[in-house]
Order: structure tokens, then sequence, then C-alpha cells
């Protein structure tokens, strides 16, 4: 198996869209653009953004230690997920794997494209069942989705397990790091170079804080980031995520300080959620949020939005009955939440 044979034919030759700002990349040099029929006069924003967002990724480079070669930005992790399916997923006949409960957005972009979903659920303790993953694959298995610390069960999987996937699994292997600023786990991006079929997505929506300005980041080999950028739009990322996201990235210090206070409370919440006699179990966390099973899902979740408290009610996802997911909030949001608790014993 090579990276290239699981490629869609038709993107095996295709030829990337060229910008204006692809054909003259220096747009602060002084110069006079007339050749992208912009708007001329001055806005901070009249003119198209770098479409490689350039400086943004030398950033990331440096924080990351992944060369900018390696990386593509993208709308969201959202939109990097759906350029990976349009890359590799022929519609209407290859499959993807995903192992519930996990990020919802996996499976609808799986149906989007057309792309066939097999599910293989997590063990009891939240762990993939390797075997049963790597018996179930075919040669039409493109893609196998890992979400590592998982969503909505907040535990990371464990490194040998996902190491056999990587090594095993014919096809792709995309882990799913949106979360792992908040673990003491090590990111998979130290093996990047390990694994031509690994992909790594992160994102600056969690521990950033900036989830309004959509940005998500896809680091891979240098040939499937080349494959991405060629079926990419020309502009996906605007001119003010990029400016917002540089911005936050050379802020760094500001940045650790809000994800350490984040561990402090989640684990004064843990400790308080212990305490609240209908909850069952509270599960440990990886994440910003932390995953309780409780006596009545539905009921509490309702009773809960009746105190102004608004959770999430996972009691429907494979694994998960009578789950509710609780997001690390502020000092104050996680004393209200406490409060509404111990209010409903």
């Amino acid at each position: 198996m090579t990276v290239e044979s699981l490629l869609r034919d038709n993107i095996k030759g295709i030829t990337a869209y060229s910008s204006a700002r692809d054909e003259y990349k220096d747009a602060s040099a002084d110069m006079v653009f007339i050749d992208a029929n912009e708007n001329p006069f001055e806005s901070e924003v009249n003119r198209y953004p770098d479409p490689q967002q350039t400086l943004v990724k030398k950033r990331l480079s440096e924080i990351k230690g992944v060369p900018e070669n390696q990386i593509l930005l993208g709308n969201g992790s959202d939109e990097v997920l759906d350029l990976i399916f349009r890359a590799f997923c022929e519609p209407n006949k290859d499959n993807v794997i995903t192992l519930p409960p996990t990020y919802g957005m996996y499976s609808v972009l799986a149906d989007l494209n057309a792309a066939e979903i097999i599910k293989v659920e997590l063990n009891s303790n939240f762990q993939p069942k390797v075997n049963e993953i790597l018996k179930i694959q075919n040669n039409k298995s493109k893609l196998l989705f890992l979400c590592s610390p998982n969503n909505p069960t907040a535990n990371s999987f464990d490194a040998s397990l996902v190491e056999q996937l990587i090594a095993k699994f014919r096809g792709i292997v995309v882990i799913d790091e949106a979360y792992i600023d908040f673990s003491t786990r090590q990111s998979w991006l130290s093996r990047l170079n390990e694994f031509p079929n690994l992909i790594v997505t992160q994102t600056l929506s969690k521990a950033y804080g900036l989830a309004g300005i959509r940005l998500g980041i896809c680091f891979a080999s240098e040939f499937i980031i080349s494959v991405l950028n060629k079926i990419k739009p020309p502009y996906n990322v605007n001119q003010l995520t990029q400016t917002k996201a540089l911005e936050r990235l050379n802020d760094l210090t500001n940045v650790k300080d809000e994800v350490n206070t984040i561990l402090k409370d989640r684990k004064k919440l843990f400790e308080a959620l212990d305490d609240i006699g209908f909850i069952d179990e509270v599960y440990k966390s990886d994440a910003n949020f932390i995953l309780v099973r409780v006596d009545d899902a539905n009921m509490r979740y309702k009773e809960l939005i009746s105190k102004g408290i608004v959770v999430r009610n996972r009691t429907n996802q494979p694994l998960c009955h009578n789950c509710l997911r609780f997001t690390v909030g502020t000092n104050t949001e996680n004393k209200a939440l406490i409060k509404a608790l111990k209010e409903l014993q």
C-alpha cells in the first residue's frame, strides 16, 4: 500500500486553481496591484488574503516542530476533514471506519461524500477494539478516524493500540487531537514522519479560545499536504482569521495560563461532581470537559435547563446511556453548575 494508491483517480492528476496571490506572492511589496480585480480603496480587508497563510504556518511550525510544507489550514477542522474525504474517498464506492461514541461530523461528512460508514464501537473502557477494526477493514476502507482525547468520553486512546492501528490499517489513519492541549499524553505529531499514512488534525477552537474564527489545522506528509492544497478553495482562510490567529499564537504565555486554569478547575469540578448523589460515575478526563453518568439523563438535562444551566445530553450515543457532558467553564460557571446539581438532589 502506498498513500498515492489510496487517492481517488481524478485527484491524482488534478491541477490546482492558480489565484492572483499564488502567481505573485509578495502582497506586502511596494507595487501597484491591479491583477486580482480587487476594490482598490483601502479598508484593511480590500485585498485577497494570503492563500497559503504563510505567517500563520511559520508560527505554527515554530510551536509544533513540524515543517511548514507539512501543514494545511482550513476553515475549521470540519473543512480539513472534508478535504481528506474528497482526496481519498470515491463516492458510492469507498468506506470509512469510525469508533462510536465519537465526534459526529465524521459520519456527517461520510454521508455528504457518499462514503459507506463502518462503525466499530469502543470497548467498555472506551478504547479501540484493534483486532475487530483490522478484521473488518477491506480494500475499500480508505479512512480510519481516531479521536484522542475522544469526544464525548474525554479519555485518550492507549498509545500501543493506536500504533498497531497506524501500522496495520491499509488506509489513512486520521487522529483528531482537538483536545490534546488538555492532556498529559504526547501528541502524535512527534511521530508524524514515521508513518506516511498518518494525518493529525488540531484546532485553535479549544485551548486557544478561538472557536469563533474557525481555524483548523492538518499535519501530514509533504505529499498529502500537497494534494490537499490542490483541492482546497484558493482563499479558504480569510484575512481576519489569519490576523487573529497569529495574534493568539504570539501570546502563548496567556494561552498556557488559561489551559492551566482549566486543568485546575477540571480537578475541582471532578471532586465536586463525585459528591452528587444522583451521579453514578464521573469518567476521567484528558479534555476540557467531563462525562458523567446520572440516574436519568433526560430528566436531569431538563432540570438543569430550568435552572439556566445548559449542558450536553449524550444519552443517545453508544455506551453513553444516561450520560451528560459538562464543559469546564469559568470558576463562576462551575460553581453555578454545582449549586444547581446540589439543589436537584
